[in-house]
């Protein structure tokens, strides 16, 4: 029990640095720049908070990596396959999330030779500086469809294990499920500013989550529920 109760915490330690780490990486300090019309001359200038955009985001990635490396022996115990469904979405995830980050700073040195460069020689660079932003977002469309698709397998074993009030179950399997609607419209093209504005939910559940399990932990019939489960199995 004693052993669960420190993995909880750890767990709600990081679903609540994922999401600032996000926050302040993508919203922040990335989009605030990638976003721009000049942000091909905007970047030389904000190198460093570019550069600290990609390592927020990256450790983003890893907090939720973690999250499924510490989550996955208890689900294990009861739901093997769901489990391992689990961690494979957090690790492709974090690969998606890298190859986004990589984009992001090619960017400084292709800017650079854009204020650089001739005139007449600008626009090819600014092809290039479309094609980065191009593969960044495609990028971060897997990472979002990824998250959603993990975050569906997580809170299942969290609303049948009983780990958490269900309540807080079901309200991560609507925000997971509003947010994958969201990208798979976005991958054919299609835009709701009313739907992504409902992608608040997915982060008030994971911040509440984290809060929740800081300060109450996980069931301990629930954890005792899962040891007994192992044991039979065994």
């Amino acid at each position: 029990m004693t052993t669960s109760r420190t993995t909880a915490r750890i767990v709600g330690a990081l679903f609540l640095v994922s999401n600032v780490t996000f926050l302040l990486g993508a919203v922040v300090f990335l989009e605030s720049i990638l976003g721009a019309q000049d942000y091909l001359t905007l970047v030389p200038t904000k190198s460093a908070q570019v550069v600290t955009g990609a390592l927020l985001e990256l450790i983003n990635g890893v907090a939720y990596l973690a999250i499924a490396a510490l989550m996955f022996p208890i689900f294990a115990r009861r739901f093997a396959s769901m489990a391992i469904g689990y961690v494979a979405f957090r690790i492709i995830e974090f690969v998606m999330q890298a190859i986004s980050d990589i984009s992001a700073l090619s960017l400084l040195t292709l800017s650079g030779q854009f204020t650089s460069a001739a005139s007449q020689s600008q626009p090819s660079y600014q092809a290039y500086g479309a094609a980065l932003l191009a593969d960044r977002q495609s990028a971060f469309l897997m990472v979002t469809i990824t998250f959603a698709l993990g975050a569906l397998l997580l809170y299942t074993m969290l609303y049948r294990s009983r780990l958490i009030p269900r309540f807080i179950s079901v309200w991560g399997l609507i925000g997971a499920s509003v947010v994958l609607a969201t990208a798979v419209m976005d991958v054919y093209g299609i835009s709701m500013e009313s739907l992504d504005a409902l992608g608040f939910i997915m982060l008030l559940n994971e911040l509440f989550l984290g809060v929740w399990l800081i300060v109450k932990g996980f069931s301990s019939s629930a954890i005792a529920s899962l040891s007994s489960a192992q044991n039979i199995a065994a």
